[in-house]
């Protein structure tokens, strides 16, 4: 299990903007598109502002990186004011490697709409993956409290990532208790726990929260091989061979099973 990766639902600028449409339909019927937006109220440069912004994310899902910046650029200009705009412009320049210009919208978007706790969220995510945890922390906290805000686990279990990626198991134990006072059955938080347990020597511990895991959410290869993990460092042979089985025969293609498998060669 990746210790330090971040919840991808956090990152839902496509959510911000309104539903990402199908490449070719959108490059097909860009002019309908607009048309339809304006014909619910809204004037012609936020409508087409808010779609080169959905076509910016479609060309960043197809790897079109030239075209996407190109879209979002031209968002901008058509409406500097729009939030989700300047969240999508974030992504992009995250995504072309313009860190500076990133952190610029992400922060526009929150200034624009600071109690809008998706902005804050993926200003946080950001903050995280470029190493400035305290304050991708508070994001996300922030986030989280926020009253409006429909899915606060995933903020505070995203915090805890990223208290864990700064070295602090104690502060992300917390957040991570926090998710689940909210949700106790969140997936994503009961995998930190086990994963958090395990590297503590704590393998009892962390059995308990798989089994709460398993009870609640599907397999996948990183929650097997999380359990293969710590039934082997409990000594637990026949169960950890169990896991493997499933992991094998379920995923086996994945790159946990790859490692299992180079396990077991070197063994």
């Amino acid at each position: 299990m990746k210790r330090a990766r971040l919840l991808a639902a956090v990152l839902a600028v496509a959510g911000c903007v309104g539903k990402v449409a199908l490449l070719g339909l959108a490059l097909a019927g860009s002019g309908a598109a607009v048309a339809q937006q304006r014909a619910q109220g809204e004037p012609a440069a936020v409508a087409a502002a808010r779609y080169n912004a959905q076509l910016a994310i479609a060309y960043l899902k197809t790897g079109d990186l030239v075209t996407a910046r190109e879209k979002i650029e031209r968002a901008l200009q058509q409406n500097p004011r729009d939030a989700s705009v300047h969240t999508t412009a974030g992504l992009v320049f995250e995504r072309v490697g313009e860190e500076r210009l990133a952190d610029r919208h992400y922060a526009r978007a929150v200034a624009l709409e600071p109690r809008n706790p998706d902005n804050q969220n993926n200003y946080a995510v950001f903050q995280c993956r470029r190493g400035q945890f305290a304050k991708g922390q508070r994001l996300f906290e922030q986030a989280a409290r926020n009253p409006v805000y429909r899915t606060p686990e995933v903020a505070f279990t995203n915090a805890g990532v990223c208290a864990r990626s700064a070295k602090d198991p104690a502060k992300a134990e917390a957040l991570f208790r926090q998710a689940l006072a909210v949700r106790p059955t969140f997936p994503d938080a009961l995998l930190q726990m086990a994963d958090l347990a395990l590297e503590r020597g704590n393998g009892l511990q962390g059995r308990a929260f798989m089994q709460r895991y398993f009870a609640n959410a599907p397999a996948t290869p990183d929650s097997l091989w999380l359990a293969i993990r710590i039934e082997r460092a409990l000594g637990d042979a026949r169960a950890a061979e169990e896991y493997a089985v499933k992991l094998q025969g379920e995923f086996p293609t994945s790159e946990q099973a790859r490692q299992l498998n180079g396990a077991m060669a070197g063994a």
